[in-house]
């Protein structure tokens, strides 16, 4: 008997892109569902995005939300930490966010979901480690194949948002242990970005673990890119619709 976990990270207030999600993942009976942050910000629905995850928190997902972190984007836009921008165009588009938010979804925010953006949790034995960002800076700075931005040996699964960038890979550490050949293996995954892709693949993506066999499927899916371009307002730089197109 195996069992399967949704992963969705960096959903950023984008209906169609959750909805094909879900969609394409209907007919799968997951045992939990580990959400890794950035739920709002640059899409034009932030709203929407809370109101339909208080529906699956009460409904089909009741029970079965492990993690729910906050992200950078509930930071800056509910804490009002707007510092770590690098951009004004990015500092625009938070305080647009800011100004929409419901009290609804200001109390979800709050209340619902980890601000630490950090969280532990053990699945099947395994240890397993959430953060939007990385031990280095759980909000700010991701976890990448290339430099994983902290020490994991003491984790097994290691799940990180972030960087809009999926991807699926073991980093073996050095300990004293023969029967392991002195190896610790740490699964990373990063299920990509639901909402805002940047990894030239326009579409929507996610993750799904099956335990025991810590099998992790990278996925993607086609939705309607251009109707959610077509709610941005003219005083949100160009920039942030136009990027849907390409996933960039």
């Amino acid at each position: 008997m195996e069992d399967k976990y949704l992963i969705l990270s960096d959903i950023h207030g984008n209906v169609s892109a959750f909805d094909a999600v879900l969609q394409d993942c209907s007919g799968t009976d997951f045992t939990g569902v580990i959400l890794l942050g950035d739920l709002i910000d640059y899409g034009m629905r932030s709203n929407d995005i809370v109101q339909k995850l208080i529906a699956l928190k009460n409904g089909a997902w009741k029970d079965k939300i492990l993690v729910n972190i906050w992200g950078n984007h509930e930071k800056l836009v509910v804490d009002k930490d707007l510092e770590r921008l690098s951009s004004d165009r990015g500092r625009v588009m938070a305080q647009y966010t800011a100004r929409q938010l419901t009290g609804e979804s200001i109390d979800y925010i709050n209340e619902s979901m980890n601000k630490a953006g950090i969280q532990e949790f053990e699945l099947y034995g395994l240890k397993c480690l959430a953060v939007h960002g990385s031990l280095e800076d759980n909000y700010w700075k991701a976890i990448g194949p290339d430099n994983l931005r902290g020490e994991y040996a003491a984790y097994d699964l290691v799940f990180g948002g972030h960087s809009h960038y999926s991807h699926c890979f073991t980093h073996f550490y050095p300990i004293e242990d023969p029967e392991l050949r002195n190896k610790k293996a740490v699964t990373f995954v990063n299920p990509g970005s639901v909402g805002q892709p940047r990894n030239q693949n326009p579409c929507a993506q996610y993750a799904v673990l099956t335990l025991p066999s810590k099998s992790v499927e990278l996925k993607a899916v086609e939705y309607d890119i251009a109707y959610e371009q077509s709610l941005f307002p003219e005083e949100i730089d160009e920039f942030y619709k136009t990027r849907l197109t390409r996933g960039v």
